[in-house]
């Protein structure tokens, strides 16, 4: 039996859940799933897994076994990272975990260019909101977060920045645009729901002056937790939104967009990479952070300049 093998697909099985999945997610036949998870469960004299009909799952003695066999699986894949980096590009599967809005409006434009940086890097991205992310399960787990956050992790701030009122032109030319925060009261406004905020109003400062802020009553004709879903709403015409400018800052620099009540923010957001360990950071968690970081600073000068010019 190949030992390393076995824990790969043993702990390939206990993240997707089941055999079949763990089976298409490495490109391996399902019975050579099952031989392999058997195998260990022999060489160990202990089951791993209880399997029913309907699920696949973890017993007391995998669940300990998977914690250890994960930091082995990384430490070979850091070894192979720092002996290859000698005499190679820089290379191996990075593992990455983030929320939904994160996934489509920061990371997956900049993919590209990463790619074409450092072509031997392999992005392996979950796609998941959780409450308490499994950091020590990836490379990177990125995070937006409110500026103050501070969880007890070891993690890297990327970027803040401040959430901005934004409307699409059209909306601006057939409604006008806001001169004074109070006017939102006879816009359209579209608002993203967060649990312990009032539902009608927006908390505002100047972005100048942080210490002054105001309540804005306001009646949303589009309330949702889905950031996605205000944004496209917005892009459409139908109201004023507040969002990120991590999130919003291409589509002001073509125009898509515009801020309305500038130098008013509603908020100072933060992108947070949580790392699973400060012992050894791989060199492509490095470069890809460096590379998220360079980028997300050019668009925001860029957004900034076109929020300034609108």
């Amino acid at each position: 039996m190949d030992r390393l093998l076995a824990m790969q697909v043993f702990e390939r099985v206990a993240r997707e859940g089941g055999f079949a999945a763990a089976a298409r997610a490495l490109d391996i036949s399902p019975p050579v799933v099952t031989r392999l998870v058997a195998e260990l469960e022999t060489q160990l004299g202990t089951r791993l897994f209880q399997r029913t009909t309907r699920r696949v799952s973890l017993t007391e003695a995998g669940e300990a076994y998977l914690a250890r066999v994960h930091q082995i699986l990384q430490d070979v894949e850091e070894a192979d990272a720092i002996a290859s980096a000698h005499t190679h590009s820089l290379a191996g599967r990075l593992r990455v975990h983030t929320q939904p809005v994160l996934a489509s409006y920061v990371i997956a434009p900049l993919l590209s260019g990463f790619r074409q940086r450092h072509p031997g890097i392999v992005i392996d991205i979950d796609v998941e909101t959780y409450r308490n992310p499994p950091i020590e399960d990836y490379d990177i787990t990125l995070m937006g977060v409110d500026a103050d956050f501070d969880a007890g992790i070891v993690a890297r701030k990327i970027f803040e920045s401040e959430a901005i009122l934004v409307a699409a032109p059209a909306y601006v030319a057939r409604k006008g645009a806001p001169r004074q925060p109070d006017d939102l009261s006879r816009h359209a406004c579209l608002r993203l729901k967060k649990p312990g905020e009032p539902p009608g109003a927006w908390r505002m400062w100047r972005d100048a002056d942080p210490k002054h802020v105001i309540d804005v009553d306001i009646e949303p004709v589009l309330s949702a937790n889905h950031t996605d879903t205000l944004l496209r709403a917005a892009l459409d015409g139908a109201g004023i939104t507040s969002i990120s400018m991590d999130i919003i800052a291409p589509y002001l620099a073509r125009g898509d967009m515009v801020r309305v009540l500038s130098p008013w923010v509603t908020g100072r957001l933060a992108m947070y990479a949580a790392l699973p360990s400060r012992k050894f950071i791989p060199q492509r968690s490095r470069v890809f952070l460096d590379y998220l970081a360079e980028r997300m600073r050019a668009q925001h000068a860029q957004a900034s300049e076109a929020g300034a010019a609108g």
